[in-house]
């Protein structure tokens, strides 16, 4: 079956399956979701009103037996930012999607009364139902009540109190295989599904299959892939220990932002790492590898038991952990898969919630360190959505103007990720040039800076920072559309074999002549698309800057500072 376009409009409760126009026919994941947002969401709406469009895409790769291919796309314009926005996530749904033949779900308009809905897809069909006993519930209780009204093997995308609030830090929440929560987190995508007035979406595949061209030569590039994957020493190490490995080795290199970002080195630092989670994991017998969709193969995700052997939370990410950790110098491990846990139900993002905690210590709202007032916050004011809970869950940047604070580290509103710029140059560039706002994951220049991968480069030099975020930044923009786990980029960049045999799947899938030079422009293609996006919307090149106290707070232990020039940020356009 043709893939088709499947859309719903909440206005008149109308529903399409569409053709897939040509121009969206080489697109996947976030090379569709931004295409779409930019041929029809205007620019300049209301991200909460009905002109926003809410859009779900799987990779070009989704569906199919590739090895980590199972990462989700959704994309609309950003509550938190105001900017293009696309976050991708895994569990189940991306293959779902793509075995139901759905190419992208649009969700467009906006309900006319109080009324909620879910939506149920399965191939070749659309439901739209009331939903009334869900209203108000966690994201846990959504997916075991849902998993009961839908029989067999389904996928599910919803949102939490959050979301139904509207604040700008909502997740859209999405079960994995163990019916655990992953979450399409970091600019608002929940509060977008919660204006459209949908508390959940129902994906039943039923026996769909995903039609690939030449089954032989994708099977045999899906070989030679795995092995790349497999044998990297970061996949190892990240199967190992998880994402968490990170927290003592950017620690050591003084870039762990420490107390609102005060400091680059947390005293705490070895009672939350990776090592240490590692052993209270198998100590509880909780899994220390644990893959968060089907087929991948590096499995950096784990399932974290309390003291009583009992399940607590599963994905405990690194940027998690120092969100909740050294930034509000918090050091118990099972105080942080609490709030872990708290915010996966509520259906909040972990980092911006967690900075947004920060600045709330600075401004003296709570003390630093006092995880109990935390897990309190997040109980009774961010789940109630009393005063306080709304100021922290609209994000860091409402916090700081909220209480006057000007220690704020936010881009684009968004909250500063796990790595301090000061220290760690090129990823400063990552954040300030970033489309989406402060966001890691859109050129990851930790893999070379620290972790020497695709070479080396010294954290505390500007030298070549500027061609390394660009580099990464093109390329991640062409694995998000692939459907791939951002973890591929490792062996990708190390690897001589990984990013041929990734093409020679893509042209196996399709019966295509692609070649790396076109994979390239694909990835230059949608950063162009979603800058030219924001500048439509009223964004410009000095929005592309970090908060000025980086440039005047040296930060310990090397006392280094951002000293880049807005001459040399803006460069980061000319290709």
């Amino acid at each position: 079956m043709a893939d088709k376009i499947y859309r719903v409009n909440m206005t008149d409760l109308s529903t399409s399956i569409e053709d897939v126009p040509a121009d969206w026919a080489g697109h996947g994941g976030r090379g569709l979701t931004s295409t779409i947002v930019a041929a029809e969401v205007p620019p300049t709406c209301h991200p909460l009103g009905a002109s926003n469009k809410l859009i779900l895409a799987p990779g070009l790769l989704s569906g199919t037996s590739a090895a980590n291919s199972g990462r989700l796309s959704a994309g609309c314009k950003s509550p938190l930012t105001g900017t293009i926005k696309e976050s991708n996530s895994g569990g189940t749904s991306a293959q779902k999607l793509a075995r139901i033949g759905c190419k992208a779900l649009i969700i467009e308009g906006q309900a006319q009364d109080d009324v909620w809905y879910s939506l149920s897809l399965e191939p070749g069909k659309i439901t739209i139902n009331k939903e009334e006993e869900l209203v108000g519930k966690g994201n846990f209780t959504v997916v075991d009540t849902v998993e009961k009204r839908f029989p067999g093997k389904i996928a599910i995308l919803s949102i939490g109190q959050a979301g139904e609030m509207q604040m700008a830090a909502a997740n859209i929440s999405v079960k994995d295989p163990d019916g655990h929560i992953r979450s399409l987190g970091r600019g608002g995508l929940g509060a977008v599904m919660g204006s459209k007035k949908i508390k959940f979406i129902a994906l039943d595949a039923k026996d769909g299959k995903v039609e690939i061209a030449d089954q032989d030569a994708f099977r045999a590039a899906n070989k030679a892939f795995t092995k790349a994957l497999t044998s990297h020493p970061v996949s190892q190490a990240l199967g190992t220990y998880g994402t968490n490995v990170l927290t003592n080795i950017i620690n050591e290199a003084g870039g762990l932002p420490t107390k609102n970002f005060s400091a680059g080195q947390f005293e705490g630092h070895e009672q939350i790492s990776g090592e240490t989670m590692h052993d209270i994991i198998v100590e509880r017998g909780g899994k220390p590898k644990h893959g968060c969709h089907t087929g991948c193969v590096i499995k950096c995700s784990q399932i974290y038991n309390d003291l009583k052997g009992k399940y607590k939370t599963s994905g405990l990410e690194y940027e998690s952990i120092w969100a909740m950790g050294a930034d509000c110098t918090v050091d118990n491990l099972d105080q942080i898969a609490e709030m872990d846990h708290l915010m996966d139900d509520i259906g909040i993002d972990t980092i911006e919630t967690a900075v947004a905690f920060g600045v709330a210590m600075e401004a003296g709202v709570l003390n630093f360190g006092d995880s109990d007032e935390m897990i309190r916050i997040l109980r009774e004011e961010i789940a109630e959505g009393t005063a306080l809970g709304r100021i922290i869950g609209n994000g860091a940047g409402n916090v700081g103007r909220t209480y006057g604070v000007t220690r704020v580290p936010v881009v684009k509103n968004q909250a500063i990720p796990a790595y301090d710029p000061r220290a760690i140059k090129g990823i400063g560039i990552t954040y300030a040039t970033s489309t989406q706002g402060a966001d890691h994951t859109m050129g990851y220049a930790i893999a070379t800076e620290i972790l020497g991968v695709g070479g080396t480069a010294d954290p505390l030099s500007k030298e070549g920072k500027i061609e390394l975020s660009r580099g990464l930044q093109i390329a991640t923009a062409a694995i998000d559309s692939t459907g791939m786990c951002l973890f591929i980029a490792f062996a990708a960049l190390d690897d001589e074999t990984c990013l041929p045999a990734l093409i020679d799947m893509l042209n196996a899938r399709f019966g295509l002549n692609l070649t790396a030079e076109d994979v390239t422009n694909l990835g230059m293609s949608i950063l162009k698309t979603e800058h030219a996006f924001n500048l439509a919307a009223g964004f410009t090149n000095l929005d592309d800057r970090l908060p000025e106290f980086f440039e005047t707070e040296p930060i310990p232990p090397h006392n280094a500072i951002w000293d880049f020039t807005g001459e040399e940020i803006d460069s980061f356009w000319n290709f």
